[in-house]
């Protein structure tokens, strides 16, 4: 299953201060999350965890999308992110 799938390919020299670190340990706890709500439909507070998560990397991925969109791109395809969509 892909969906089970962690990322665990921590970059060691990686600074875990960067906003690159902070969107793939984001996606690992939306995987997790996304598993765990699959088992339990009305475990309501996970939801809102995971909503709150969503959107935290969310604008982590804006915030990385205007400053350096080269390693936006690399960063979506790497992670097999959605590129979310434009309004």
């Amino acid at each position: 299953m892909l969906k089970n799938l962690f990322i665990s390919a921590i970059p060691q020299e990686e600074n875990r201060g960067s906003a690159e670190f902070q969107v793939f340990s984001f996606t690992n706890k939306i995987r997790r999350l996304t598993s765990h709500l699959e088992l339990h439909r009305k475990d309501y507070l996970s939801q809102r965890g995971l909503r709150k998560i969503l959107g935290k990397r969310q604008r982590l991925l804006v915030y990385l999308s205007k400053k350096n969109k080269v390693r936006y791109k690399e960063l979506i395809s790497q992670l097999n992110i959605r590129e979310p969509k434009t309004r």
